[in-house]
């Protein structure tokens, strides 16, 4: 808490205190009524219901996604002075650019996700390509809900797909307040089925209970399990690394003459498939960063925060999430819907 007193005090000497009055008396007021609806929000509202919470949450997390950039705005203005700008003029232009990539990061959320094409060779596929598109981190809780679900599932079908994957942290919040915003999700539709592995995020909200409700709109749960997909390719799936992953249970048994695919909601199993012989590791838990700069710590957690990248001989490929999670805006990140192509490696 003395951090985040900091930093509002901080924002308001370099950004707020150099205006003219009356705006420099506007913005302190603002900083000052805005600043403890973070800690405040993220205390009680989550003990409210969904309709009671939401709008409190909506304030809170807004003005985190303001007041960090504001932070970044005053630490910018603060270096320009140090060189010799006047500190007005810092103190608007850096406020207003501030202001300005929170308001374009709204704008990139309320678009909507868009599809981002992946392909990939991986060696002994059964079958000339297959289609697998990737939902992860859906978030669908207090900020997200049926009408985002119904737009992301008419997307997903459009693209005709041959497998659906979902890994991890789809749902944030109660199964009793959420059962009618993730009903649309009983209608994905792809050849060879629709799949999912938990994600932290399920453990925090009862999870038997979500996973059984989740089977029941006819997704397929893999906890630690394989299955044989068209004769053509084995797909894994692992429970979240923090609750119980088992690698090597996932794959127990699976044929070896056809390539292996893992669904792992954290980058980090990369490790434990490499050494399990997994040709293609699909995960998210990232964001890709979600609000950059702060995505460049996700870094220091993660072999790999968002795109393909290959490790040994395992591809690993990180989603950036379809949803959102706290704030609802995105910073040199965006919403995504995976459509990734698999094909035969050349031999």
């Amino acid at each position: 808490m003395a951090i985040f007193a900091a930093a509002h005090f901080y924002i308001w000497w370099r950004l707020a205190l150099p205006l003219p009055a009356p705006f420099s008396h506007i913005a302190a007021g603002l900083i000052a009524v805005l600043g403890p609806t973070v800690p405040l929000t993220l205390r009680f509202a989550r003990r409210l219901p969904r309709a009671s919470a939401r709008p409190w949450l909506l304030l809170g997390y807004l003005w985190f996604g303001f007041a960090l950039y504001l932070l970044l705005g005053a630490a910018t203005a603060h270096i320009a002075v140090a060189f010799g700008a006047d500190s007005r003029t810092a103190a608007i232009v850096c406020g207003a650019l501030s202001i300005a990539v929170v308001l374009g990061g709204l704008i990139h959320v309320a678009r909507g996700p868009h599809v981002r094409r992946v392909r990939v060779a991986l060696p002994g596929l059964g079958a000339e390509s297959l289609t697998i598109v990737q939902l992860t981190d859906v978030h669908i809780g207090p900020l997200i809900g049926r009408e985002f679900a119904e737009r992301t599932v008419a997307r997903v079908n459009a693209l005709d797909p041959d497998l659906i994957v979902i890994t991890g942290d789809l749902v944030d919040g109660r199964l009793s307040e959420l059962r009618h915003h993730i009903e649309p999700l009983r209608d994905l539709r792809a050849r060879h089925g629709v799949y999912a592995v938990t994600g932290n995020h399920e453990y925090y909200w009862n999870p038997e209970a979500w996973l059984a409700h989740l089977r029941s709109l006819g997704i397929r749960i893999l906890r630690n399990e394989h299955v044989t997909i068209a004769n053509a390719l084995e797909l894994a799936g692992s429970d979240d690394s923090l609750y119980g992953e088992d690698v090597p249970r996932a794959i127990a048994g699976r044929d070896p003459a056809l390539p292996l695919v893992l669904l792992a909601h954290h980058p980090r199993t990369i490790d434990r498939a490499r050494a399990a012989g997994v040709d293609l590791q699909l995960s998210g838990h990232t964001h890709g960063g979600q609000l950059l700069p702060l995505g460049w710590l996700a870094r220091l957690f993660d072999p790999q925060v968002s795109g393909l990248g290959r490790f040994g001989k395992t591809w690993l490929y990180v989603s950036h999430g379809t949803g959102f999670w706290g704030p609802p805006l995105r910073v040199g990140t965006s919403c995504e819907i995976s459509a990734i192509t698999v094909v035969p490696a050349e031999r």
